[in-house]
């Protein structure tokens, strides 16, 4: 049961309101709309990272699931199995990084570094530096920046679902953030 009530539609702001009506109705979206002032900031992030990475698709959603994983988020992994399946990342990469055994060779050495770099930085406040030579030679600078903005994002998002006991809900996939409706939500 989620720790706190849906907010009040009155006390949400005509734009805001404006905005929201175009997603999907969502649990999560109600609870993040308790911050009226950083709900749409929130989602308008989430849209940036499914069309404006340099970062592959693919990647990004290892690095969810990841995160998801790592930081104990069940939401996070629910929604991001059946987005990253059409991304591209196979049953048996999401069952070993479900299992956390991230050094299995039948990962490939760029996933099993993607991931050892994103289960580190929710981890710790420091990659080692050996870590981070090694996450340097499979991605870009702007991979590295846009791989911790993820791993950021989604920590946020999970943590969101988890104090907040938020209910799991069945993936839309990416539909919520890239309709024509959203688009002109802006």
């Amino acid at each position: 049961m989620p720790r706190l009530t849906d907010p009040d539609p009155n006390a949400i702001p005509t734009d805001v309101r404006d905005f929201l009506s175009a997603l999907p109705p969502d649990p999560m979206v109600k609870m993040l709309t308790h911050s009226v002032g950083t709900v749409k900031p929130f989602i308008q992030l989430a849209r940036a990272q499914f069309t404006a990475l340099e970062l592959p698709a693919r990647s990004r959603e290892v690095v969810i699931l990841a995160v998801a994983e790592y930081t104990g988020s069940e939401f996070v992994a629910a929604q991001h199995g059946p987005i990253s399946e059409a991304a591209g990342v196979d049953q048996r990469t999401r069952e070993i990084i479900s299992s956390r055994r991230i050094d299995n060779p039948d990962l490939s050495a760029y996933d099993r570094t993607l991931i050892r770099f994103t289960a580190e930085v929710v981890r710790s406040p420091r990659v080692p530096d050996e870590l981070f030579d090694q996450a340097r030679q499979i991605l870009s600078e702007r991979e590295i920046v846009e791989v911790l903005q993820v791993i950021g994002y989604y920590w946020s998002f999970g943590r969101v679902a988890t104090a907040l006991n938020v209910e799991i809900t069945n993936v839309y996939g990416d539909e919520p953030l890239l309709t024509d409706e959203t688009e002109r939500a802006d």
